[in-house]
């Protein structure tokens, strides 16, 4: 059994003057990741790799999780490959993991991030949003195996708040 647990980034800021890679996030953002990250620690298995893109807003969103969760930074890893919107390198990312990591954890982008858990997940969701989190479950022995799964668990900003 495999676990994938899958996070889009926080929600980021365009008032600076910077390449898309480097946009920073929000304070709503900041916020956001502080508050889902918070409320997914109960729930939480802990991870045996955690992956981010390296764009500026993902890993910082990852961060944030890292610390609120408590992972040992040595299992937190930058790819760049994950600053993809497609989802063809998310794909071969997850796929390529070692059949030793049983849960894995991944920041990422939309419409990748999206795509992905309504081609392998069981449950359509219109949309990932930032902060938002979707974990799911495969029932098999390696990563380069993968198949649909279950969604087992979404978790989203929205669902947090105060209407």
């Amino acid at each position: 059994m495999k676990t994938l647990t899958l996070i889009r980034h926080a929600k980021s800021s365009w008032e600076y003057d910077v390449i898309d890679h480097e946009r920073p996030l929000k304070e709503r953002g900041v916020n956001d990741a502080k508050l889902v990250s918070k409320y997914f620690k109960i729930s939480l298995r802990p991870p045996d790799l955690v992956l981010s893109s390296d764009a500026n807003r993902a890993k910082s969103t990852a961060a944030i999780f890292v610390k609120t969760l408590d992972i040992d930074s040595a299992i937190f890893h930058l790819k760049h490959d994950l600053y993809d919107f497609a989802g063809y390198n998310l794909l071969e990312v997850i796929k390529a993991c070692d059949e030793t990591v049983n849960n894995l954890m991944v920041f990422g982008h939309n419409h990748a991030i999206t795509d992905f858990v309504n081609i392998y997940g069981h449950i359509y969701i219109e949309n990932v949003p930032t902060s938002g989190v979707v974990v799911l479950e495969f029932d098999i022995t390696r990563w380069a195996d993968l198949k649909k799964g279950r969604t087992v668990q979404t978790l989203f900003p929205r669902d947090l708040k105060p209407n």
